[in-house]
């Protein structure tokens, strides 16, 4: 078997390039989808922005079933009682 990286773990190596700081992007569950299916979907976070009346949203990018049998992917901004970590 063949080790590259003069025998430093690929997590580590990988790691020593990486930025400073963290990818601000968040899994989530989103509630309310576009699909009206009463569900939570798997979403992506992507960015956080504070309304005019102090409430906080999330840009989301998610899968919905928009049309029978068809999934297209949203991306929108919901309020925060709407995303949930798990």
């Amino acid at each position: 078997m063949r080790r590259g990286g003069g025998g430093i773990p690929l997590v580590d190596r990988v790691r020593a390039g990486a930025p400073a700081e963290s990818c601000p992007a968040r899994h989530c569950w989103v509630a309310g989808a576009a699909d009206d299916r009463g569900v939570k979907r798997p979403g992506l976070l992507v960015e956080w922005r504070r309304t005019d009346a102090g409430d906080w949203e999330g840009r989301v990018v998610y899968a919905a079933e928009l049309r029978p049998g068809e999934w297209s992917l949203v991306e929108e901004w919901l309020s925060s009682g709407l995303l949930t970590p798990r």
